[in-house]
Order: structure tokens, then sequence, then C-alpha cells
């Protein structure tokens, strides 16, 4: 999907004035129909559209989404390990746990949250270092062991 968006933009980059309007009032018309579809859809039939990646992004696509970008990239996040600090002014903020190799973490994390808010413009990680476990919860108190 990607590269189909990609060729579309370097076409429009040559495209004659004309052609341009042309592709204006054609996503107009479709973003139209999807508004009537997705108001006949339902509830429970427009989350499940929602959840289609190429749907997806038709709806943002035409502000048509039936969550917001915070829902979507905070579910992203958690779905590949990371917590949503904060989506403002299209970026995202977001805390990965440090572990294996930060590059490829993070790479996975961005693609995870621009896949499912493509509106957000940039993401931005930071690396949780903190341990897993808190060393003082691993000290055994002796008036704990003793009831």
């Amino acid at each position: 999907m990607t590269e189909r968006i990609e060729r579309i933009e370097a076409l429009l980059d040559e495209a004659e004035p004309a052609a341009i309007e042309l592709v204006g009032e054609l996503l107009e018309l479709y973003g139209d129909g999807l508004a009537r579809v997705m108001a006949l859809a339902g509830e429970l039939l427009a989350a499940e559209l929602a959840g289609d990646e190429l749907v997806s992004h038709l709806l943002v696509l035409h502000d048509l989404h039936p969550l917001p970008a915070r829902a979507r990239a905070e579910a992203a996040a958690a779905g590949a390990g990371a917590e949503l600090l904060t989506l403002e002014d299209g970026v995202a903020r977001l805390r990965v746990r440090a572990s294996g190799c930060r590059s490829s973490a993070t790479a996975g994390v961005e693609r995870a949250v621009r896949a499912a808010a493509p509106e957000v413009e940039r993401v931005e990680v930071e690396l949780d270092e903190r341990p897993v476990i808190p060393v003082e919860s691993l000290t055994v108190r002796r008036g704990a062991a003793t009831k």
C-alpha cells in the first residue's frame, strides 16, 4: 500500500492542474460515499471496517475513522511493547523498555504507530532503562519472613 501511495504522490507531482483538480473531485466523491457507508454500517460493522488496514487509511484520509488518532496510536504502541506518552501537533512521544537492539525496537514501534495513525508526522522514542523488577523488591524483610 505504501508503494501505491508513493506512486500516486509522484504522479501528482508531474500532473497538470486539470488532472490534479480531477483527482480532488474524485476524492471528495469517494469520501462522501464512504461517509454514507460508515453512517449505514452501524457501530459494530464500522469498527470492523476500521480494523482493516486499507479501509482504515481511507477513513483517516476522509476524517471518518471512528477512533481518534490517540486511541489508535496508543493501541499500536502497546501492541509493539511501548507506551504512548503524548500525541501533540503530529508528534507521538513513546517510551520503550530497553532490551535488545535499540534501532530495531524503535523502528518496529514507529512503523506500528504510523500504520495505525498515518496523521502522525513524527515519532520520538525514548528508552526506559529502569530494571523490570526494582532491586528493592528483591530483598527479604525480616519481619515479613516470620509472619
